[in-house]
């Protein structure tokens, strides 16, 4: 391969990891990586762990959950873990065997345990074990195996699975909540065992941390380092996508401000990864879908085409954050949901919308569902209306905890409370207790706002399949005609629920924003609004890479407008990143204020 390449792609190892903070471009990293190591005569398998994978959408094709060639580039194949493919096909494995031998009714009870959120991420973790440890010869003749993994909260509970379960099985712990998930783990300790090692083996395993130049997802980054690198995932690299080069001049006052925020975030990157070998991956003029685009991806030599003029972006982009926020308050209290791909600014618009109905006087709270997400550094100031909270997955699990113990443990013998303690020990448990944080959540929503700042988009639909659950669930046991309300008839219920999907004016997250939207419908929740953040055709630049991708935007905001979105705002990308109370304040306004460039 060329000397060109990007130091991590130089004598790579069998298996790669692209991981970092949601929207940063891990799938573009990994799609242009898998490109150029084909073109270099290797059998590539490239394939994604992430509930939400869009790798179909940049390759133009469906792949799904079989090892898919890709036509266009010889020795190249893809594969998508489809978690609802994976969770089918787990349940089968186990219910099939039984089928016939026990009554119906007992098979439906299994099936039923079988249906949560907590089954699709051990079916998930499943397949990708097996990946890693070729128990079923299908990455035999890949010469490297690519994994576009799920954003970063999502991807090291994965990466700590092989562990975990290891232990826990190891152990023969108990028979409570992960019953049914795990009865199909038993015969595969061997394969868990060879997971782990592989995972640790830098001979076999490189990480590839991608982030964005700015300080969170830089903080991230630093975050998932430490935290892998303690699980024996010691053989990292960093990736800076999508930075913007030098402007020419001084002229537009918005690339001046974005290079200078860029650079000034690099220059304060945590110690922890300046040591890393690094490389800093120029911002391009085109979305990464098809292979022409991804294969410019690492060249930094090509210049973008001046756009002189575009077509008029007034009528699409003159939609204010305030619209919005007028109509939630003519509702009254209530439950906002920003919900979105990775990366899209969800914290930043359930931030701004929260802001904005508490200096109208309403009481507000906060919160988020999102691992890797810090509203307090978002908000970065107090106001008076409005508490933030987090559901912290650990605090959560740890109250869940205690609170099995003292309640159904209290009856136990002391023999009989160590395996209680040992069953509440699995990885299952944080499942069941942010679904029960969540509900909390749901419920202080009927006397006052309450906006949510979700995880990404394939942990969050994992919550939502949890809370489906557990409305059949509830339906089953009270039956026909019985009075109740689980927190799944609240978020389908307009006058009490307004889902709000957060998207980019760009190809890729549009479509999976979309995918979104048609996911909530099948659970008959139906999206109230659109909100297209960080839009540069609503900033007007005059930078010619930045206007290139500008005039890019108006066809995926007309899109949302006229097929997607009953309801829209468009926050343009404003000079200074929208953090603290009055930054956020001027995202609900026509236009964010053109701040000042330092």
């Amino acid at each position: 391969m060329a000397t060109a390449d990007p130091k991590f792609l130089i004598a790579p190892p069998r298996f790669l990891f692209f991981t970092g903070k949601g929207g940063v471009g891990k799938t573009s990293i990994a799609c242009a990586s898998a490109v150029r190591l084909a073109q270099a005569g290797k059998k590539v398998l490239l394939v994604s762990t992430d509930p939400a994978s869009n790798i179909g959408q940049v390759f133009g094709l469906g792949i799904g959950n079989t090892i898919t060639a890709i036509p266009v580039v010889p020795g190249l194949s893809a594969l998508e873990i489809d978690p609802e493919q994976a969770a089918e096909a787990y349940r089968e494995r186990i219910v099939g065997p039984v089928r016939g031998l026990l009554p119906e009714a007992e098979i439906a009870s299994i099936t039923e345990q079988l249906s949560g959120s907590c089954t699709t991420e051990v079916a998930s973790f499943d397949e990708f074990t097996a990946l890693l440890t070729d128990a079923d010869d299908r990455v035999t003749g890949f010469d490297h195996v690519l994994f576009d993994t799920a954003p970063t909260g999502h991807t090291i509970r994965l990466l700590q699975l092989p562990g975990n379960w290891t232990e826990f099985l190891a152990n023969g712990k108990g028979d409570a909540s992960c019953l049914g998930p795990l009865a199909g783990l038993d015969k595969q300790k061997a394969m868990y065992a060879g997971a782990v090692e592989a995972l640790s083996d830098p001979g076999r395993t490189r990480l590839v941390l991608v982030a964005r130049a700015n300080r969170s997802a830089l903080a991230e980054v630093a975050r998932t380092h430490e935290e892998l690198a303690a699980i024996g995932m010691t053989r990292q690299y960093v990736v800076v996508n999508g930075v913007l080069p030098a402007p020419a001049d001084d002229t537009d006052p918005l690339a001046t401000a974005v290079y200078r925020r860029e650079q000034a975030a690099l220059a304060a990157a945590p110690a922890g990864i300046t040591v890393l070998p690094t490389d800093l991956i120029a911002l391009k003029p085109v979305d990464m879908v098809g292979v022409d685009a991804l294969s410019t991806l690492f060249d930094d030599s090509a210049t973008p085409p001046v756009v002189e003029t575009g077509p008029s972006v007034g009528t699409f982009t003159d939609a204010p954050l305030a619209d919005l926020v007028d109509a939630i308050e003519a509702d009254g209290p209530g439950l906002v949901m920003c919900m979105g791909k990775g990366g899209v600014g969800k914290t930043t618009v359930a931030a701004a919308l929260a802001v904005a109905l508490a200096e109208r006087g309403h009481q507000v709270q906060l919160t988020t569902t999102d691992p890797a997400a810090n509203l307090t550094d978002t908000v970065a100031g107090e106001i008076e209306n409005l508490r933030v909270s987090r559901i912290d997955p650990h605090e959560a699990t740890r109250a869940y905890r205690e609170r099995v113990l003292a309640t159904k443990g209290a009856a136990l013998d002391e023999a009989g409370r160590a395996t209680l303690a040992e069953d509440l020990r699995s990885p299952c448990t944080e499942e069941v207790a942010v679904f029960q944080a969540f509900s909390k959540v749901v419920h202080e929503s009927r006397n006052m706002f309450v906006v949510v700042d979700t995880a990404p988009t394939g942990h969050t639909l994992l919550l939502l399949d949890a809370i489906g659950s557990y409305h059949r669930e509830i339906a089953r046991q009270l039956g026909d005609g019985a009075h109740f309300t689980t927190p799944l008839m609240r978020l389908r219920d307009p006058a009490q629920t307004k889902v709000v999907i957060v998207a980019l004016a760009e190809t890729t997250p549009v479509l999976e924003a979309a995918a979104l939207q048609a996911d909530l419908k099948r659970a008959g929740i139906e999206p109230w609004a659109w909100v297209i953040n960080n839009s540069l055709a609503a900033a007007e630049p005059t930078a010619p890479l930045l206007r290139r991708r500008a005039v890019a935007e108006v066809e995926q905001i007309d899109k949302v407008r006229t097929d997607l979105a009953g309801r829209y705002a468009v926050i343009p990308l404003c000079l200074s990143e929208p953090v603290g109370i009055d930054a956020l304040a001027s995202l609900a306004k026509t236009r964010c204020e053109r701040l000042p460039v330092h």
